[in-house]
């Protein structure tokens, strides 16, 4: 799955990249979280525009947002099939900019984080599915979730689950939302393949979505790993003296 990622390219960068009119400026991030406003790439009238939409795609026929499980991913297995993506799928694709996202991996009793990247250090574009919700007073809210996919053998050591990225070749391929023949984007919802992502162990500073600085980004060595670890195991209680023979509570307090 994909739940944190980073944008650090320059917005000039970026905006040669996608193509799009717009000339954003917007400063590096380094823990994007869900819930949060994220840049997406979209087709409109012909031409690639640069939008800001929010992480967890709400349908549109959702009536209660507050009583509604909040979608950062859609699977590329079920993706043509499930209520909240079918449509979706056809008619809205984006593409979200990234240069990166972190992952989680059980070690020794703990999630240990990783930043996953290109191996060659190119920005990428995460395929994504997007929806405008409606609300009852007349409010409007774009909603996006990325597309994943299961992962290949190298990237299944930390997680089953990648994110679908698409190649800058492939961006007008999956962009182009004319029709609603899909045919021709669904080898494009596969993993990365073996080799195209290099990753590193970071710090669980990544934890708290408050931390946002590119340290995050570092990696850290194993006696690293084992300090975190060390300071993240609870402290236990001082255990209390036992009575001597002679504090028997018979004189004591006189």
């Amino acid at each position: 799955m994909c739940g944190r990622f980073v944008i650090t390219s320059a917005p000039a960068a970026l905006r040669q990249l996608f193509g799009y009119v717009e000339q954003p400026n917007f400063p590096p991030r380094y823990n994007v979280a869900p819930t949060q406003p994220i840049p997406v790439v979209l087709v409109e009238n012909g031409a690639r525009h640069f939008r800001l939409m929010r992480w967890g795609l709400l349908p549109s026929w959702v009536k209660d947002p507050k009583g509604f499980t909040l979608l950062i991913n859609a699977r590329s297995e079920t993706v043509l099939e499930k209520p909240a993506f079918k449509k979706a799928i056809r008619r809205r694709r984006g593409l979200i900019p990234a240069d990166g996202y972190y992952e989680w991996k059980v070690e020794g009793g703990r999630k240990q984080p990783f930043f996953i990247h290109r191996a060659d250090g190119a920005p990428l574009g995460f395929a994504a599915v997007f929806e405008t919700w409606a609300g009852p007073n007349g409010e409007e809210l774009d909603t996006i979730a990325i597309v994943t996919a299961a992962a290949d053998e190298d990237l299944a050591a930390l997680h089953d689950r990648v994110p679908v990225t698409i190649s800058e070749r492939d961006f007008e391929r999956w962009l182009d939302c004319r029709s609603d023949e899909i045919d021709s984007i669904l080898p494009l919802m596969a993993a990365p393949r073996i080799g195209e992502f290099a990753w590193h162990p970071i710090s669980t500073r990544v934890n708290r979505v408050a931390n946002d600085d590119e340290q995050l980004l570092l990696p850290i060595s194993a006696e690293e790993m084992e300090a975190e670890a060390e300071a993240a195991k609870p402290k236990k209680a001082p255990r209390k003296a036992a009575a001597s023979s002679a504090d028997d509570g018979q004189g004591s307090l006189f």
